[in-house]
């Protein structure tokens, strides 16, 4: 009889002051609970501990804050705001969690199933004339209804993934 072993968990536990940018292209369970200054890209899951300090973009998977936040947010599944997280900058998230306590100090546009052409050129951080030529010339999975593009957001981020993007 073959026992099936579970994939290993990765987990990284971060308890320093940290600077610069980390990218990763697997998925993760990333805590920080020092600080952290820079650009944090993830997949998986990340968490900003009660103590933490992150002054950075991030953008992720499933995030939850409970500490301080300073920076643009991008949570692609869910961003959870736990009571004592205080966050200054735009938040982007697909679903939302609030807890009462927790403060946002910036403005909150929510990803949808399929964005424009503006919505994605934010989206991606590029501008808009490199998301309209990718999308005449074929290079990005899009929909052109009426005149106008339709990105469906789980295709892009497959695009993305898959190193299309240049």
């Amino acid at each position: 009889m073959a026992f099936k072993r579970k994939p290993e968990e990765k987990i990284l536990d971060v308890d320093a002051s940290m600077q610069g940018t980390l990218s990763f292209k697997d998925p993760v369970n990333l805590r920080i609970n020092g600080k952290f200054e820079g650009t944090l890209e993830t997949k998986g899951n990340l968490t900003v501990g009660q103590s933490a300090q992150v002054y950075a973009d991030i953008s992720g998977d499933n995030i939850v804050v409970g500490g301080r936040v300073r920076g643009r947010v991008t949570a692609k599944e869910r961003l959870t705001l736990l009571p004592s997280a205080i966050v200054e900058g735009d938040i982007y998230p697909a679903k939302l969690n609030v807890a009462e306590g927790a403060i946002l100090e910036g403005n909150c546009s929510m990803l949808h199933d399929f964005l424009n052409a503006e919505e994605l050129a934010r989206y991606l951080e590029v501008d808009l004339n490199s998301v309209l030529e990718w999308a005449n010339s074929g290079k990005i999975p899009g929909l052109k209804e009426s005149g106008d593009w339709r990105f469906e957001r789980k295709s892009i981020d497959s695009w993305v993934a898959s190193g299309k993007v240049r």
